[in-house]
């Protein structure tokens, strides 16, 4: 569990942070700018879940908790050194990724078959989930290029890669299954 006492240590009043393992990086590396973006992503995924109700709302929650999951996943590098570690790093699991595909799978059976690309809107819950969408393919970005020059767990790339597609296909749910997404019209304002 952690004990926050005191949110301000001034250790970072010089622009550079601990990861945890205790290494201090730049606060612009590309390691903080990585789980710094599934932060956001978890934050915008807040704004979602005002719009939503029950299972909606839980299956949100969920996906929460396990950003704050990737989020300790990303800020403890040298994954090697995990079995030497005070404690057993968090890492994201491939189950927490095979779930994520199989709500996806759930959703799309009942959505209405696209016929066009969509654009973001439609009701409030599918404009925010929309939003997550976008921060967390920023975020899988991110990792992805961090994953290019340092270890980053494979699971974790694949999770934020399956998470902007599930936040894609709850969004379409969110528009009555399909039915009120609003459609791309390819040229529908050029003179």
């Amino acid at each position: 569990m952690v004990v926050l006492n005191k949110i301000y240590t001034r250790t970072g009043d010089g622009g550079d942070t601990a990861l945890g393992n205790g290494t201090r990086v730049p606060k612009h590396s590309l390691r903080v700018n990585a789980y710094g973006t599934v932060d956001e992503t978890n934050a915008t995924l807040g704004l979602a879940r005002l719009h939503a109700k029950d299972a909606v709302d839980a299956a949100l929650a969920r996906i929460q908790n396990d950003l704050f999951d990737l989020g300790a996943d990303l800020c403890r590098p040298d994954m090697a050194s995990d079995a030497e570690a005070e404690y057993t790093p968090l890492r994201v699991t491939d189950a927490q990724v095979r779930r994520l595909e199989a709500e996806i799978d759930a959703m799309t059976g009942v959505l209405e078959p696209l016929r066009s690309f969509i654009l973001p809107g439609g009701s409030a819950l599918a404009a925010y989930l929309h939003l997550c969408r976008t921060v967390s393919r920023r975020a899988e970005r991110m990792t992805v290029e961090l994953a290019g020059v340092e270890d980053v767990n494979a699971a974790a790339v694949q999770y934020l890669n399956r998470l902007s597609d599930w936040f894609f296909v709850a969004a379409r749910m969110a528009n009555d299954d399909g039915r009120t997404d609003v459609l791309w019209v390819p040229g529908a304002n050029r003179e």
